[in-house]
Parts: C-alpha cells; sequence; structure tokens
C-alpha cells in the first residue's frame, strides 16, 4: 500500500509531517509514503531533525518527490489549483490519480483539498458530489456527520449519496455493523423541515442500501441515537461549528465554576482522571482528520495544527480507509440508490 502525505501542509511543516511519516511506516510494514514537497527541504528536515535509527529501519520504504510549491488557506483553490500546477496538492494528487498510490492526507488548504479532490483525483462514477465529513465522540459511539461543509447547497439526491458514502465508511473503518442513518431536520417527523429535507426524507424511506432511521434534531443527535447524520453542508457546517463552539464553552465555564471556590477545587482534584479521560475522548490529535468521501481515492484532511501523532492518526486513518475497500464499496453501492431520475 503506498500512501502519498503533503509534506508541507499544516502549521508545522515539514517536521511534524516527516516525523508522522515515519512514525505511521514503523507500525505499519506492509506501508509504502511519498512525502511531496521541496525535496531538498524535506531530504534536509529527514537528516537533521528524524528519529536516525527510526528513520533507518523504514528508509526503504520513505520516499520523496520533488514539488517546489505550496498553496496556502489565503488563496482561493480552485485558481491556485490552476496556476500552482508543481504545487504540493497538485503533485501529490496526480500520483492517485495515475494509480501510483492509493491514498492521499494532507494539513494544508481544505478548500485547495476539496477541489483537487474533484477536479484532480476525480469523482467516483455516480457520485454528484464529494462530501466532507465530521467525525464526533458522542456517548457510546462516534457519530459521522455527512457532509460537514464541501457543499453548501445540495440536491435531494445528495444527500441521499452523502447517507451511504457515510454508512459504509462507519462500518468499514469505525467497524459499526449496522450503522444508523439519521437525516438532521428541524423535527422527528416527516412533514417537518424545508423543502430539501422533506424530499431528502422521502428518498431515504426508499429501499437503500443503508439504514434509514428517521429526522434528527440537532439536540438530539449528540445523544448517540444514530451513526451517520446526514444533511447539506450548509447546514452541517453550521451543526459542527456550533458543537465545537458550545463543547469550548462548557469546558471553560465547568474550569471557572470549579477553581472558582476552595470547595470546586477538591471537587475537581476528586475527578481529575474523569476530566482528563473525557479531555482524551474530545481530542481530535486521535481522530487524525477528516476523510473526504466519494472520490476516486483514500483523501483524508489533517488538522492544519496537528503535531506528528495527528499526522501518524491522518496516515493510520486513511489505510483503514484502502483496508476496508471503501472506494470499490461505495463505487458498487451508488449504483444500488433509488433516486428516481435525479440528475447530477
Amino acid at each position: 500500500m503506498r500512501i502519498v502525505v503533503d509534506a508541507m501542509g499544516g502549521d508545522f511543516a515539514p517536521k511534524v509531517n516527516v516525523d508522522g511519516a515515519i512514525d505511521a511506516l514503523r507500525e505499519y510494514a506492509d506501508m509504502e509514503i511519498i512525502l511531496v514537497g521541496p525535496q531538498q527541504l524535506v531530504e534536509k528536515t529527514i537528516g537533521e531533525y528524524a528519529d536516525q535509527a527510526a528513520y533507518a529501519n523504514v528508509k526503504d520504504r520513505l520516499s520523496v518527490v520533488d514539488a517546489q510549491e505550496v498553496i496556502s488557506t489565503e488563496e482561493h483553490p480552485v485558481m491556485a489549483l490552476r496556476k500552482k500546477k508543481n504545487s504540493t496538492i497538485v503533485v501529490g494528487m496526480d500520483i492517485v490519480r495515475n494509480k501510483g498510490a492509493e491514498a492521499f492526507v494532507s494539513a494544508g488548504s481544505t478548500g485547495a483539498l476539496m477541489a483537487g479532490s474533484m477536479f484532480k483525483i476525480g469523482r467516483i462514477k455516480g457520485i454528484a458530489r464529494p462530501a466532507l465529513t465530521a467525525p464526533i465522540p458522542v456517548p457510546g459511539r462516534t457519530l459521522l456527520l455527512v457532509d460537514a461543509g464541501a457543499n453548501v447547497d445540495c440536491k435531494p439526491s445528495w444527500v441521499v449519496q452523502f447517507a451511504m458514502m457515510g454508512s459504509i465508511y462507519m462500518n468499514r473503518v469505525m467497524k459499526v455493523e449496522k450503522p444508523q442513518v439519521g437525516l438532521l431536520n428541524i423535527g422527528v417527523e416527516e412533514a417537518k423541515g424545508n423543502e430539501l429535507s422533506q424530499q431528502v426524507y422521502a428518498l431515504m424511506k426508499k429501499e437503500q442500501p443503508f439504514e434509514f432511521c428517521g429526522n434528527i434534531e440537532a439536540r438530539e443527535a449528540l445523544g448517540g441515537v444514530c451513526d451517520v447524520l446526514a444533511t447539506d453542508g450548509f447546514a452541517g457546517n453550521v451543526f459542527i461549528k456550533n458543537t465545537e463552539g458550545t463543547i469550548s464553552m462548557l469546558f471553560k465555564l465547568l474550569k471557572e465554576g470549579l477553581l472558582g471556590s476552595t470547595k470546586g477545587k477538591i471537587a475537581a482534584l476528586l475527578a481529575k482522571d474523569t476530566f482528563k479521560s473525557l479531555k482524551k475522548q474530545m481530542d481530535s490529535t486521535e481522530i487524525g482528520g477528516v476523510p473526504m468521501l466519494g472520490v476516486e481515492g483514500a483523501v483524508v484532511k489533517a488538522h492544519g495544527n496537528s503535531d506528528a501523532r495527528a499526522i501518524f492518526c491522518a496516515i493510520r486513518q486513511a489505510k483503514v480507509m484502502v483496508d476496508g475497500n471503501v472506494v470499490e464499496l461505495i463505487r458498487e453501492a451508488v449504483t444500488k440508490l433509488d433516486v428516481g431520475d435525479a440528475e447530477e
């Protein structure tokens, strides 16, 4: 298995990307990694900063492909892809498109990664739009939100495809036997929601290659009532950002409340292990990144502030996607969807 890693993606590139890649190669003997970036800089980073003992054991499975340009988060994604033909994202995705590797991992520009996934690697035949996902830890399970912001204006058939792709991911990567798929809505009744939601519901209640459990209100979604939460990218992005803000606020209020009195400090000390466990569950580092579903390759977007552990986890996630035949299963399942005569 070959995985391409954008050596220049993220705030702490290229060191953390090099370290994460070496750690992944140490863990998985069946893996080869191609680092894409300015060759001299990447090789210098390996020589000066990497764990040389660890590198010596994996160097025959680690290669560097030269790419002198980097697409920044401030650039217009599509224009940058056109202008910077020698950027790490373009060169890396060309390798995947040409079957030189099965997966691509980057902590770089989200917009460029989404656009590149669609226009460089290409969509799976039958998939109208690739979808960005967001795994969220909830009681007793992981909730996968699809779409998390890649497609803000959607057709009903697209959301049904998001649901199908999310179900396959949860089954093959997260090992959920029969993932329950819910539709994000403002009420649980069938007639609730805007026109898009009602049309999506009508399609989802047909016989589809996934388990549909009905409409899910935002306040119920975090209670662990489903495994996949399907929605358009606009509502999905609002949902995920509101969730992140709420969690951050609650932790801040809890800290202020506990440290504001002697009794609170004693309670905080007694609950220290519980808080550590809770913080670990919420740690995005262990998730590593979010998959882009619907393209002809395993694409994982790592967070921009990823450290070496997060890069390792993103590579691990890409590996599990390849091992689980996620792309092949989506290709097969899209032909089984019942969305009428919907057009892309």
